[in-house]
């Protein structure tokens, strides 16, 4: 029998021939979760002009601890005129700030007599005041090709007025469901069927990792339909994924399959759970497709979609953040060992004042789909293995396909203590 392949060596395989899809030009209130397919250089200056912090009164910091006269009152969006030297003006958040004013003065701190406002004294200058460009330099560049463009990103490019942007083509997938006892929800159960849990999650998971899943096919337990079906799918798809179908079980066609049709680049892993796990192309008319073939098993095939599935389309997206799920090291609130296989535990994890803890769910087995719901990360446990309470764990935190915002995870990917 074949040695067990290591993860390095799928992922390897897996990713080599993986090239970034072509580009097309979307609208920004179409780009939500889309990848930049080029540089972007910023047009404007942010802010485009000095303005207030603050609802206040502008002045001359010299000319604070007088009684001042108000020469005029500037609302956000008006139009100002230059502030005259003994007078000051009334001004809101975000207003701009008057020629010859330096600084501005909450409201809180004035007392107003009239026209005439009495200032405190200790005003530094500049104060309350966001200077032009204090954001974005016009020229400078706004955002780098690879990025993918969330809530922040989508605000940043429209400060700028940009109503287009290029992105890179989101990869088709086909989805292909096998095995005979497999159907789906909505229709009777009879003796020995089981519901498909595996295609609404992996579409799900496919979706949120920035790809577009363009089929979903249920696969028959013959060897010359699921030949038919994988043909068809990878003229459809740049990527062909598989549920089941992988093992040595003489109903699992997908792998002979492939083999017949296009390539075989790596079969079974030395992981757990996932050790079926087919990865190579098909042959088409546009050229190759990608083929995943994940284990049947509902569990495998969610934590396979993790570690194969996220990386290829972010391959295929040009977008690094993808390739990768963020580390992050913890204190193991569990004991467990491992055999020949490298486990990839489901995990919640807690934050303290004493540094951060994994939790591993009680029933780790690969049937066990309850266990993923509440998962936000996968303890990694080497091969041969023994882990003790307390013992620190490297746990792969499941970003939901972009940049998690945690205060606990800097740049660089590593903890931070709290």
């Amino acid at each position: 029998m074949a040695e067990l392949a290591p993860i390095e060596t799928a992922l390897k395989a897996l990713l080599q021939d993986a090239r970034a899809l072509d580009t097309e030009q979307v609208a920004l209130t179409d780009a939500a979760g889309r990848v930049l397919a080029e540089d972007v250089k910023a047009q404007l200056d942010v802010p485009p002009f000095d303005n207030s912090a603050m609802d206040g009164y502008a002045l001359r910091a010299a000319e604070a601890g007088q009684q001042l006269l108000i020469s005029q009152r500037i609302a956000a969006g008006s139009a100002v005129k230059p502030l005259m030297p003994g007078t000051c003006a009334r001004i809101f958040t975000g207003s701009e700030i008057p020629p010859g004013a330096d600084c501005v003065v909450m409201q809180e701190r004035v007392e107003r007599q009239g026209e005439h406002a009495l200032l405190p004294a200790d005003i530094p200058m500049g104060d309350n005041i966001r200077r032009r460009g204090r954001d974005v330099r016009a020229g400078q560049t706004l955002l780098r090709a690879g990025t993918r463009l969330e809530a922040a990103a989508l605000g940043h490019l429209a400060g700028q007025g940009v109503t287009e942007v290029q992105v890179v083509r989101r990869p088709r997938v086909a989805l292909l469901s096998t095995g005979d006892e497999i159907i789906d929800p909505g229709t009777p159960l009879k003796a020995g069927q089981l519901y498909n849990s595996n295609r609404p999650m992996l579409k799900r998971l496919l979706e949120t990792f920035g790809a577009e899943v363009v089929s979903l096919v249920s696969v028959p337990d013959d060897p010359q339909g699921t030949r038919e079906q994988l043909q068809k799918a990878a003229e459809q798809a740049d990527l062909v994924v598989s549920t089941g179908g992988v093992s040595v079980g003489e109903e699992d066609h997908v792998k002979t399959a492939l083999e017949e049709l296009g390539k075989l680049t790596l079969w079974r892993l030395a992981i757990r759970p996932g050790k079926p796990l087919a990865l190579g192309q098909l042959p088409s008319r546009k050229g190759q497709a990608h083929f995943v073939g994940l284990p049947g098993n509902p569990v495998s095939g969610y934590v396979g979609a993790w570690l194969f599935l996220r990386p290829l389309v972010g391959a295929l997206l040009a977008c690094p953040v993808l390739q990768s799920l963020p580390e992050i090291t913890a204190k193991a609130g569990f004991a467990t060992s491992t055999g020949p296989r490298q486990h990839y535990m489901r995990v919640r994890l807690l934050f303290s004042s004493s540094g951060v803890s994994a939790e591993a769910f009680d029933d780790q087995n690969s049937g066990v789909l309850s266990s993923c719901i509440d998962a936000d990360a996968l303890a990694v446990i080497p091969p041969q293995t023994q882990v003790e309470k307390g013992d620190t764990v490297t746990c792969l935190w499941l970003a939901g396909g972009y940049k998690q915002h945690c205060p606990l995870l800097c740049q660089r990917r590593e903890c931070y203590r709290v």
